[in-house]
């Protein structure tokens, strides 16, 4: 019996990935118009370099156990309580310029002034690039009627809660929201599904987890007894270890799955 789903936010409802990459193209097509710089060969010094920094920082291992990566860093504010999202926002303005500054390093160009634009222009694209995937809003519309949906997902409550509004015709679906950075730990922490059960008052084996990350949310789901379901709208390959108790290519296949189930 399904009582409630719990559903991952980010490439699972939100595109993210694709969001990152249009923010890159937007930013590094300025580049190019600006001072003739091959807009591909940046955006890759840049993701370099971003990946190099951010594991550089203090604040790394805090952002592995809250679950917030590097391109997630180069648009956040980090306006979030806590001593850690305290450093992470010292650290973002220097981050976000110093990825591109590096970059444009790598291409000759020493222009840290110019950095800092890309570093602003990068986030401001990224957030008029939000990308909802086509099957979100109709599946979330058959399911919320059936049973609670909770949304669980790693972050920053502060950019989390900047992607919701930027896509807020997801929110009203949503018994609860469960952030990893008001929690203090992410998925695939047993703690974070903790709070999610406590929250929709069932037990773990009457709820689905839906995610497209084998190493945070399914993972997490089966350490706990929840049974998980791994989106993998891309067909991927799982050379892992970590087995699903379902796969499903697109979200519309996750309404059979549920009605597969007797209530």
């Amino acid at each position: 019996m399904v009582k409630a789903i719990m559903l991952d936010l980010d490439d699972t409802l939100l595109w993210d990935k694709k969001s990152v990459q249009d923010a890159f193209d937007l930013t590094c097509q300025k580049a190019k118009q600006d001072i003739g710089v091959d807009a591909k060969s940046l955006e890759n010094s840049v993701r370099k370099h971003a990946r190099n920094l951010y594991a550089s920082y203090e604040t790394y291992e805090f952002t592995k156990k809250i679950g917030i990566n590097p391109f997630e860093g180069l648009w956040a504010s980090f306006n979030d309580t806590g001593s850690e999202f305290k450093k992470l926002k010292e650290i973002a303005p220097l981050y976000q310029k110093e990825a591109w500054n590096q970059g444009l390093r790598d291409l000759g160009i020493e222009n840290e002034n110019f950095a800092k634009q890309l570093a602003n222009a990068f986030r401001e694209n990224r957030k008029r690039t939000a990308c909802v995937f086509s099957d979100t809003i109709k599946v979330l519309e058959k399911l919320y009627t059936k049973v609670p949906l909770l949304l669980l997902t790693n972050g920053s409550p502060s950019l989390q809660n900047l992607k919701l509004e930027l896509s807020p015709e997801l929110v009203p679906y949503f018994e609860h929201i469960i952030i990893s950075g008001d929690v203090g730990v992410g998925k695939p922490d047993t703690v974070i599904f903790d709070v999610a059960l406590s929250k929709l008052n069932v037990s773990s084996e009457d709820v689905l987890m839906v995610g497209d990350n084998l190493h945070t949310d399914i993972i997490g789901a089966n350490r706990h007894g929840i049974h998980s379901v791994w989106l993998n709208r891309f067909n991927q390959t799982n050379e892992t270890d970590i087995q699903p108790a379902y796969e499903i290519k697109s979200l519309d296949e996750l309404v059979t799955l549920v009605d597969s189930f007797s209530y």
